[in-house]
């Protein structure tokens, strides 16, 4: 363990192997983090905040304040972040709002320069979110889901799995899985084609997703009726299966959003 001098670290953290605490970076009584960590200089980790091994937290990042959220009373929350991760400089994270909750950031995600997740966040493991992205409360991004520069996520909404968004997008309504999108407010594109390969989905089975594409976003079929022509006359193979059951959520949900409150 390698805890600089000026880093004040409070004796009711709890640290594990080999942790690298920098210069001028405070962290609060209740912290874990694990072995392996890098953490600043001058971050702040508070309370309720859960890291785990092989994380690295550059400069400036705050991690566990308390969200913004005008409902908290000041309940004790946690934000609980896996292995792997990358937490460049000046990100900031809230911990959760209500009784026990928790902001979740899985494992092995890219979160750039002054990137922001809010409170209830559900983030799944190998996602990338760029410089600037600011996800609002209770957002939900699936695992390989890429988020581009300066994007704004507004509270409740999915991110599909391996899905893109372009930057400096305004994301209002559920991105669809395997899906690229972009603008203000956002449009679906096309298959995200290339990320597609690079997961090894089949060529036959991008195939598919292209003209599942096309029935839902290229012909004059509400999405209920797109959802019953891609389960009749496509291939069913898992990516298939898993858009049509997402598109299902959206449609029985709450302004594009499957999250939603109604």
């Amino acid at each position: 363990m390698n805890i600089h001098p000026t880093a004040i670290v409070d004796s009711g953290a709890d640290l594990g192997a080999d942790v690298e605490i920098k210069p001028f970076t405070i962290v609060e009584a209740g912290v874990v983090i694990g072995d392996g960590c890098s953490i600043g200089p001058q971050a702040v980790i508070r309370t309720g905040t859960i890291i785990g091994p092989n994380t690295q937290v550059h400069t400036g990042a705050v991690l566990g304040e308390p969200p913004q959220d005008a409902k908290y009373k000041g309940e004790p929350t946690q934000l609980v972040i896996g292995s792997g991760n990358s937490i460049r400089e000046f990100v900031t994270m809230h911990r959760a709002t209500g009784d026990e909750g928790q902001t979740v950031i899985g494992e092995g995600n890219m979160l750039m320069a002054y990137s922001h997740v809010g409170h209830n966040c559900q983030i799944g493991d190998h996602t990338l979110i760029a410089n600037s992205v600011a996800l609002g409360g209770h957002v939900v991004l699936e695992d390989y889901a890429n988020i581009g520069g300066m994007t704004g996520v507004h509270q409740f909404v999915t991110v599909g799995t391996m899905s893109m968004v372009g930057g400096m997008s305004r994301v209002t309504r559920d991105v669809p899985p395997f899906t690229t999108v972009v603008g203000n407010p956002t449009e679906v594109r096309g298959i995200n084609w290339r990320g597609l390969m690079r997961r090894g989905v089949p060529d036959e089975d991008r195939a598919e997703l292209k003209k599942a594409f096309r029935i839902l976003y290229r012909s004059e079929h509400n999405i209920s009726d797109a959802i019953e022509i891609i389960k009749r006359d496509l291939r069913s193979t898992p990516q298939i299966e898993y858009l049509a059951a997402f598109l299902k959520r959206i449609d029985e949900g709450y302004a594009g959003r499957q999250n939603n409150p109604h």
